[in-house]
């Protein structure tokens, strides 16, 4: 049991490693509620298990969410069904490697969190404004992570519309034409027994689309979670040992420059120049976009903005 977890610590502190670490954190939930679940069941304390599920799904109504904000921020990693986490861990895993691939990690853990808030938002709004909804909103909750999925698939779907995937039965399809589907079937149920999930698709969906179209134009929406991110790894990055020298002091000056130079040259693509671009372009033309490497993928779509 300790090389499991010693496997999942290690796979979860990979560096540039956002997608398999949402995947994780999802999974990791779901193994503790299943845990706490059952134990409670087979001591007949079947409540406590509602009450502390209850602290994570989001309610339809606005004076639940305000006696419970965080539950905006939770519900969308926590799951209580096996067919329900991994339906919507595939979806993101599917979707999630284009997003990584050509907007690297800090717009993917952007798209899916702006995502789930837009989800939350849109179902809160749809239960307390709208009256067909209002008649159902004192007993709605919602959890799962499809608002925040569905907004990585139809940001995927925008920047690349035309990429293929090779489903079982059908063959090669765009996947502009999969998220669609799956838009239309969520329209269609937005009415049905699951009408909050479906809502919260919409709102993922939504997002999804803006996020990159605005992210074509330059604007990032995702820099406030990429903020947050950040001041939260610095705060549990160990710090190193401070070592004073004074004969040596000089050197690690250097070396400490040297360090801030290269971790900030690697930490960002830079723009390409015209030439670069036209080379990009060439091997497209031979070998197609998945012949292209990461920093291909991501400096070609810099070129776009810059264009």
């Amino acid at each position: 049991m300790s090389g499991l977890f010693e496997d999942f610590r290690s796979e979860f502190n990979k560096p540039n490693n956002t997608l398999v670490q949402l995947i994780l954190i999802n999974t990791v939930v779901f193994l503790v509620l299943l845990l706490t679940k059952v134990g409670l069941t087979l001591a007949q304390n079947d409540a406590v298990y509602d009450f502390i599920r209850a602290q994570l799904m989001l309610p339809g109504t606005l004076t639940g969410f305000l006696h419970k904000p965080w539950t905006l921020f939770t519900y969308f990693f926590t799951h209580d069904e096996i067919f329900h986490i991994l339906y919507n861990m595939l979806f993101l895993y599917w979707f999630g490697r284009l997003i990584d691939e050509y907007l690297g990690n800090r717009r993917l853990i952007g798209l899916y969190i702006m995502g789930g808030l837009a989800g939350g938002l849109l179902y809160m709004a749809m239960y307390n404004l709208v009256p067909y909804f209002q008649n159902y909103a004192e007993g709605a909750r919602m959890l799962g992570a499809s608002a925040a999925a569905f907004s990585v698939a139809v940001g995927a779907a925008t920047l690349l519309p035309n990429y293929t995937f090779h489903l079982l039965f059908f063959g090669p399809v765009r996947i502009k034409y999969i998220v669609f589907f799956f838009i239309i079937l969520s329209v269609a149920q937005s009415a049905g027994a699951n009408a909050g999930g479906n809502l919260a698709h919409l709102g993922g969906a939504l997002m999804g689309f803006f996020y990159v179209k605005l992210l074509q134009n330059g604007t990032d929406l995702g820099r406030p979670i990429y903020w947050i991110a950040d001041g939260w790894s610095n705060l549990l990055k160990p710090k190193p040992a401070v070592k004073v020298s004074y004969r040596q002091r000089s050197n690690a000056s250097t070396q400490a420059s040297s360090y801030v130079s290269s971790t900030g040259s690697a930490s960002s693509i830079s723009t390409p120049d015209q030439d670069e671009v036209d080379t990009i372009l060439d091997k497209i033309s031979r070998s197609g976009y998945e012949s292209l490497t990461r920093e291909e993928k991501q400096k070609l779509f810099r070129a776009s903005q810059r264009n």
